[in-house]
């Protein structure tokens, strides 16, 4: 492709561009090297390629987008070391009780609003203990199949659908946030503005998500009195809650409140780097602990895919794309205003089932801000419909955590999958047309 003709329509360098973004999804696809590689290799392509000069692609990698998914990614460390999903367990069994489909639309209702906060595979490695135990004391002789993928999902989908309500919900959030404000007419999205823009689909995602999967999987018991009996006594073992469990529930009680309160003013990621370093100042975790359980590699992936989503920006890649969808689009997009979401969403969709989510928003967020329609409902639809990841196991964190238990086939996720998309989609299509115009006009967003 490098040495084929350019096209006439764009420049040399957003040529080169769109040939590194078909390189790296490809490399993320099918991972013939390890993914953090990727991220080296979108460096040294841009300078070789000439894109942009080395210190302009340096600055493109360390923003405060990367901050914020360093912070976050230290701070669920020092959450986990401090074993509070027992205290979790605890109170979802206080407020489901023993009635199984209340215990599913619990893990979800929890799951979603944990997820919104403090991202959906920190969630799912928390849930997933409480999960297996109701699993294990429920075990008899008779055979609980879909009772366990029930429960799984209902943790795995339930942190999916939540991790888009608030910007620390995950990595793809605060890279459409960064990809906003970098529009020739600046969109700066405030914390609290984007809960009111996103938080909707969240509700409505905890009540569907608990109906789509009892459709999918009827469980074998419709009580689970012995197996929560059991885990009551277990957790009840563990005594009071301790005095660095509740310094380590006030320091992000903080953290939360910056990222409402002070976000504009300082960055939600040098908040983020605040909550990490209070978690070790106070001795709740050492760094080794934070150096040792942290994924730098997962950073690094995605410094890599946003400096490359800001190359296609910058170079005129994504909105040559943009456009080219318009035209062969036709007058269809003119005439039928929901269609630059349904294309995006479609897109947006069947990318994120491919590679992650974020790498989805980091690649094709700049294309589909230039597909006509509004920018800001643009850019929602796409963080959004980047978490319909329902339809395989690598789609997301949560879906391959509950993956790797082995108690979760592949025909599940395509069996659960599909209903679970549809709900969504029609969701947020719902949303867009009636929910945002209002919320946009009622608060002035913009």
């Amino acid at each position: 492709m490098y040495w084929l003709p350019y096209p006439e329509s764009i420049s040399i360098s957003g040529y080169r561009t769109l040939i590194l973004a078909i390189m790296a999804i490809i490399l993320i696809i099918t991972e013939p090297v390890p993914l953090p590689a990727t991220a080296l290799l979108i460096a040294v392509l841009e300078v070789s390629f000439h894109i942009a000069p080395a210190a302009e692609v340096a600055q493109s990698y360390m923003n405060d987008s990367v901050f914020f998914i360093m912070g976050s990614l230290m701070m669920a460390v020092a959450i986990v070391h401090q074993g509070l999903d027992t205290r979790l367990a605890l109170g979802i069994i206080r407020f489901t009780g023993n009635k199984v489909s209340n215990i599913v639309f619990g893990f979800a209702l929890i799951s979603a609003i944990l997820s919104s906060f403090i991202g959906e595979h920190t969630v799912v490695a928390l849930m997933l203990p409480v999960g297996l135990s109701l699993v294990r004391n429920s075990k008899g002789h008779r055979d609980i199949t879909n009772l366990t993928v029930l429960i799984l999902f209902s943790i795995a989908y339930g942190s999916t659908v939540g991790s888009v309500g608030t910007p620390s919900g995950g990595a793809r959030n605060a890279i459409l946030i960064e990809y906003l404000k970098n529009l020739p007419n600046p969109i700066y999205l405030s914390y609290s503005e984007w809960i009111l823009m996103a938080y909707p689909m969240v509700l409505i995602g905890m009540f569907t998500t608990s109906i789509m999967l009892k459709m999918a999987f009827k469980p074998e018991y419709a009580h689970l009195d012995t197996a929560i009996r059991k885990l009551k006594i277990q957790v009840a073992h563990r005594g009071k809650i301790t005095g660095k469990e509740l310094l380590s529930i006030i320091i992000f009680g903080i953290v939360f409140m910056g990222w409402i309160l002070l976000n504009e003013e300082f960055g939600m990621g040098i908040i983020a780097l605040a909550g990490a370093f209070l978690y070790m100042a106070t001795g709740l975790v050492e760094w080794k602990d934070i150096s040792k359980n942290t994924n730098w590699g997962v950073i690094l992936l995605f410094s890599g895919v946003i400096s490359l989503g800001i190359q296609m920006k910058n170079t005129g890649a994504a909105q040559w794309i943009g456009n080219s969808i318009i035209g062969y689009s036709g007058d269809a997009i003119a005439s039928l205003t929901f269609l630059p979401y349904f294309i995006n969403i479609l897109l947006t969709t069947t990318l994120s089932n491919i590679m992650s989510s974020s790498g989805t928003v980091a690649v094709i967020g700049p294309i589909t801000l230039n597909m006509g329609g509004d920018p800001l409902f643009m850019g929602m639809t796409t963080a959004i419909s980047s978490a319909f990841g329902y339809f395989s196991a690598v789609a997301a964190p949560a879906c391959m955590i509950i993956y790797s238990s082995g108690l979760v086939k592949v025909s599940d996720f395509l069996r659960a999958g599909w209903r679970m998309g549809i709900m969504s989609i029609l969701t947020l299509l719902l949303i867009q047309a009636f929910y945002w115009p209002f919320i946009v006009k009622f608060f002035n967003i913009q």
